[in-house]
């Protein structure tokens, strides 16, 4: 039973140590996995998705300006009161009152308000001698009302939109910067992680070295050719080397770490461990400067977005300019009224006689009827002029307007030439690093040309341990260098392609697969 028990508590740990080295696993990636899979999910990306469709409710919300409006109004009222006169009723006087409203207004693009109302009533009434009760009444209006100074114009009265339009522009390329900027910390931690990777690779080499030196003196201090205090040097260079091991293999594990936070991958491979398969590129890239800053000024979204900020800055001068205008409006009025009821007949056609012989019904038709026949056609102009004078001693909306694209325009000039001069500094890293591959390559070469020397005075009896160790050292460092001036290489054509703003278009990136793997 004991055995039973036992075989099946091993059988669970080794369930569980498979179940967990599963999850861990490893996940082999190329830059350009790396690059779509940060595209699609990282966070900070996003965030800046959501701004374009906040600007697209933005422009929904401005552009209700011009939809049209309804209104529908009913009014009931009823008043009784002594009667005075035997003319008017018998005891009281009791009037019924109905009314009844709709209306369409619509804003125009000129600045101005259209309208069409429609107005109906009934009036019912006890007092005496009347020719039609109730009375039914109707109303067809038409109403322009068109500023002329103030408020008018197209510009004036669509300014909210055309700021929604632009500001949805702007969060555009805010949102192409955000992902210039990821793309290259993305590269950033990628190359970093191919130089953890690549240095550990460099590490354990250096280890073997010293490694075989070891055994190497071990054999000569078996055979007597060696004193046994030589041995120590080697010793401790291989347990420094391995200490140097273990540093190399944190920085493996932090950078894969590293990338894996900012490409977001899903929860199920938060452990997983990234394996870099792309290797660094060595291949010379030519660049004019004065083509890169003409480049830089049709792509940088940074710069884009000022020139449309600048855009905004001159809507609301000349918004401000046409505020310091007096009103002027001009108001036209069409109205068409009807009006019907149920006659009352009287005896020989006399209502003083008081004698009710009969009515004639007609209903409210009759007056909505004449109403839309235009059968009793008024209409009306009107023009006010108001000039409130705080616009002659007060004119702050137009001095801030005129202050605000002054300033726009001198940003813009300034990120220009902030742009300038980092392209003057991505052209020269690219040149630079490139010339210090070459150099780094040629320091390894000898390095590993001096190794060989050395060992071979060494196995002569003409060098000692001391000698071997440091060359050895030398070796290690000069791969390393060349190993950071090939990464810098290819992180200054990267940084190079983020400064003239062309990342996405040499990725091939779309922005519609930009957020495309994230859920809310």
């Amino acid at each position: 039973m004991s055995k039973r028990k036992t075989l099946l508590f091993f059988s669970l740990i080794i369930i569980f140590l498979s179940s967990s080295w599963a999850q861990k696993g490893v996940k082999e990636l190329s830059l350009k996995d790396c690059i779509l899979h940060a595209v699609k999910n990282n966070l900070g990306v996003a965030v800046e998705v959501l701004n374009p469709e906040l600007r697209d409710i933005s422009i929904s919300q401005a552009r209700e300006k011009f939809l049209p409006s309804l209104r529908f109004s009913f009014q009931r009222r009823e008043t009784n009161t002594a009667s005075y006169s035997w003319i008017e009723a018998a005891d009281q006087m009791t009037t019924s009152y109905d009314y009844y409203e709709a209306l369409i207004s619509q804003a125009i693009p000129t600045g101005g308000n259209f309208s069409i109302s429609l107005d109906t009533y009934k009036n019912d009434s006890n007092r005496k001698y009347q020719t039609f009760n109730p009375v039914f009444g109707s109303t067809l209006g038409l109403s322009l009302t068109q500023p002329l100074l103030k408020n008018f114009g197209f510009r004036v009265a669509r300014k909210d939109i055309l700021l929604a339009y632009n500001n949805r522009e702007i969060s555009e390329k805010d949102l192409k910067k955000a992902l210039l900027d990821t793309i290259y910390t993305v590269e950033e931690a990628y190359w970093g992680l191919v130089s953890s990777v690549e240095n550990l690779e460099v590490n354990k080499q250096s280890l073997k070295l010293a490694r075989d030196l070891l055994v190497k003196n071990q054999k000569e201090v078996e055979i007597g050719t060696l004193a046994p205090k030589e041995i120590l040097s080697s010793q401790a260079e291989v347990a420094r080397r391995e200490a140097d091991i273990l540093q190399a293999e944190a920085l493996v594990k932090n950078s894969s770490a590293r990338l894996r936070v900012i490409i977001n991958l899903p929860d199920g491979e938060r452990s997983t461990e990234i394996i870099p398969v792309d290797k660094p590129v060595f291949e010379k890239r030519e660049v004019n400067q004065e083509e890169a800053f003409r480049t830089a000024l049709e792509n940088r979204p940074d710069l884009q977005a000022l020139r449309i900020a600048l855009k905004n800055r001159e809507i609301d001068l000349g918004y401000a300019r046409n505020q310091l205008l007096p009103s002027l409006d001009l108001r036209a009025e069409y109205w068409s009224p009807g009006i019907s009821g149920t006659e009352i007949l009287y005896f020989g056609e006399n209502p003083l006689t008081g004698n009710v012989i009969g009515t004639n019904p007609m209903g409210v038709s009759g007056a909505l009827k004449d109403a839309f026949n235009f059968k009793y056609r008024n209409w009306s102009i009107s023009l006010t002029l108001d000039i409130p004078l705080n616009t002659f001693f007060s004119r702050a909306a137009y001095a801030n307007a005129k202050v605000n694209i002054k300033q726009a325009a001198l940003t813009l000039k300034k990120l220009e030439q902030q742009a300038l001069l980092e392209i003057e500094n991505a052209v020269r890293a690219v040149d630079t690093d490139y010339k210090r591959v070459h150099a780094y390559t040629s320091a390894r070469e000898l390095a590993e040309k001096k190794l060989e020397a050395e060992e071979s005075k060494l196995n002569a009896g003409l060098s000692s341990n001391y000698f071997v160790l440091t060359y050895q050292r030398d070796l290690t460092l000069a791969r390393t260098a060349e190993l950071r001036a090939l990464i810098d290489y290819n992180l200054s054509l990267s940084q190079l392609d983020r400064t003239l703003g062309i990342t996405l278009k040499n990725r091939n990136i779309r922005i519609s697969d930009v957020g495309s793997g994230l859920s809310y």
